[in-house]
This record gives structure tokens, sequence and C-alpha cells, in this order.
């Protein structure tokens, strides 16, 4: 008896979860202090008084997401403690930290110019902690307590694989911030001039050093961008379909998975923009690149798991050296420009930095694996 309590226990405790918790509070940190820069010794005497002044523009949108935003922090914090502590116990230290997360986020912020500290935020995150905190009492004896979880893991997947799940699920989220190319992730380069610009106080471009000044017509520009959508949709999608066994249902999840990145983009570009430019990334670069991914996945998933994950590092690898090398689209610059920007502008920096990290993680996730599974493959 005394030995079957604890494999209950470490059956239905979630890896994911821990791991979901830890992305999303980089996230949290990333969006509230960005861009880390401009930090001033603020006297702390009058913190008091600034953080009870309400910000001089708010609305109902930026209390909206602010309560939205903390709620998948308040359910992945009582997911993450269970079965260590359960029940009433879980609710009120998720709530506890997830208060404390959002005034340490607050505080930080009152020593950063551009950023505006307030009791409002503080009020509307940890309400949000609060909902998403219930919403995990409720479904977490549902979900992990009866195993629904593990056996679901278990079914579907090859193996125990959080973290890749964890990479996985943060592709579409990695779509929001726009890019020239659809699923054009990884601009690595361009980053990287931009902070010798800062440091050097420097022109400096290495994209185009690398290009030796090669300039790109029309007709470039659309096979490019084919090209990066193409590479990109297939590795992804590739990578879903190594994750999971025989028994998985991997059409639709995959198509699950791909529906996803395209809502989070289209509802991104409403919000960024204006609503009328929600499908303005499916240009006629990208319907070619996602025909031809289509096609390339409809050969490759019949392939095993271990060159499925090979194509996928491939493709991924072909779209991060094309998204460096090719020079952004002057009509994608000039409409950048040009549009009026709406809301959501306050989690460009959390964004960009996803959608320039998620292929090397991705990548990383591919060659370490590859290298557990090199003896015996």
């Amino acid at each position: 008896m005394s030995s079957h309590i604890p494999l209950q226990q470490t059956r239905a405790s979630s890896p994911l979860a821990r791991a979901c918790l830890v992305a999303y509070l980089f996230l949290i940190v990333y969006a509230s202090w960005f861009p880390f820069s401009g930090w001033q010794i603020n006297s702390l005497i009058t913190f008091g008084d600034v953080i009870r002044q309400l910000p001089h523009y708010w609305s109902a949108f930026d209390v909206g997401i602010n309560i939205v935003g903390y709620m998948p922090l308040g359910l992945l914090l009582v997911f993450a403690m269970y079965p260590l502590v359960r029940g009433g116990w879980a609710l009120l230290c998720a709530i506890l930290l997830g208060a404390l997360i959002s005034a340490s986020m607050e505080t930080g912020q009152y020593f950063l110019p551009n950023r505006v500290t307030s009791l409002l935020d503080f009020a509307t995150n940890t309400g949000g902690t609060i909902i998403g905190a219930i919403e995990g009492s409720l479904l977490v004896n549902t979900i992990l307590a009866n195993h629904k979880l593990d056996l679901l893991r278990q079914r579907w997947l090859r193996q125990e694989s959080s973290r890749q799940l964890v990479v996985l699920g943060l592709w579409p989220l990695a779509q929001i911030y726009p890019q020239p190319s659809l699923f054009g992730l990884g601009q690595i380069l361009p980053t990287i001039s931009g902070w010798l610009e800062d440091f050097l106080d420097l022109e400096n471009d290495w994209g185009d050093f690398l290009r030796h000044g090669i300039a790109l017509n029309a007709e470039q520009f659309f096979l490019s961008e084919t090209l990066i959508t193409a590479c990109s949709c297939a590795g992804a999608l590739l990578i879903c379909l190594a994750l999971l066994n025989r028994y998985a249902p991997k059409f639709w999840l995959s198509l699950l998975l791909l529906c996803a990145a395209f809502c989070l983009k289209s509802l991104a570009s409403a919000l960024m923009f204006q609503p009328e430019h929600a499908f303005v990334w499916l240009t006629p670069g990208a319907i070619g690149g996602l025909l031809i991914s289509f096609i390339m996945l409809y050969g490759f998933s019949f392939a095993p798991h271990y060159v499925q994950r090979r194509l996928a590092f491939g493709l991924l690898l072909i779209s991060l050296i094309l998204v460096n090398l090719v020079p952004d689209n002057p009509y994608f610059v000039e409409t950048m420009q040009s549009w009026p920007q709406g809301k959501f502008l306050n989690f460009y920096g959390a964004a960009q930095f996803l959608a320039v990290v998620w292929p090397l993680l991705a990548l990383r996730y591919l060659v370490t694996h590859r290298s557990r599974q090199t003896p015996t493959s």
C-alpha cells in the first residue's frame, strides 16, 4: 500500500503544467518590463502616490487584457502545485503568488520611464489570477486526479515530452508579431544589428553585409515568401507529427495547431492595426507556400518519426537562413509605417522576442532529441 500511493501521486502530477508555468512566467516578465532599458533609480518615497494614480490613458480593453492575461497564470499555478498542494490551500497559494508576481511587475515598472505603475493594473492582474485559480481548482480533479491527462498523453504521445509540447504550443503564439512572410520566424540578424547600432552608435546591417548589396525584384520576393512559408509551416507540423503515435488523430491535431496559428495571426493583426487588416497576411506568396507545405506534409506523414524530426530540422533551418538573408519587402515596410496603430502594442516586446527565439528553441529540441535517440535509432 505504501508503495502504491507515491506512484499515484507521481502519475497525477503534471510536468507539462510546470513547464508551461515557467514559460508563461517568462512571457509575463518580458511583456511587463520590455524594453528593459532606461532604468532609473527613483525614490521609493513617492511610490505610494504614483501607484495610487489612475493611468492617464486606459480603457475597458486594457482592463480586459490584464484580466485575461493573468487567468492562465492562476490556472497553471494550481495545476503545477498538484498534488503537493491541493484544495483550498492550492487556491489560496495561487492567488497569493499571482498577487506577488503582479506586485513585482508593477514595482519594476516604477523604475522604467516608458512604463506606467498603477494600482489598477495590480488589481486587474490579481483579479485575473483569482479567476484562473478558481477555474484550475474546479478542473484539477477532473484532469489530473483522475489521470485523464496522463492517460491521454500515454495514448497519443510516443514518450514523455512536456518540454517539446511547450515548444510546439508556443508556435501559434509566435505568429502574433508581424512578419514580412507568413510563419517567417527567427529574424536574428536584424535584431543583432539593432543592438550593435544602439551600443556602438554606428549604422550596420549584418543581413546587407551577407547579401553583398544584392537587391530582389518583385518575383524574387514572391518566391522567397513562398519558400519561407512552405518550409516553416511544414517544419512546425512535422514536429507535431513526430510527437504523436499511431493511436493519435494526427490529421485533426495538426489541423488544430494550424488553425490556432491562423486565428492568433488574424486576431493580432486586427488588434494591432484595424479589423479590416485581419487577413492581410494571406498574400499570394503565403497561399503558394501553404499549398507546397500541404503537399510535402502529405508525403512526409508516412515517414518514420525519426525521419520526420530530421526533415523538420532541415526545413526549419532553411527557413531560418532565408528569413535572415532575404531583405524586408519594401511594400511590407511601407505598409507597417502607414497603417494606424491599434491596441495590443504593449505586447510587442514579448511577441517579438517569441518570434525571434522560437526557431532556435525548436532546432535545439530537434538536435538534443536526436542525440538522445542516436544510440537506439
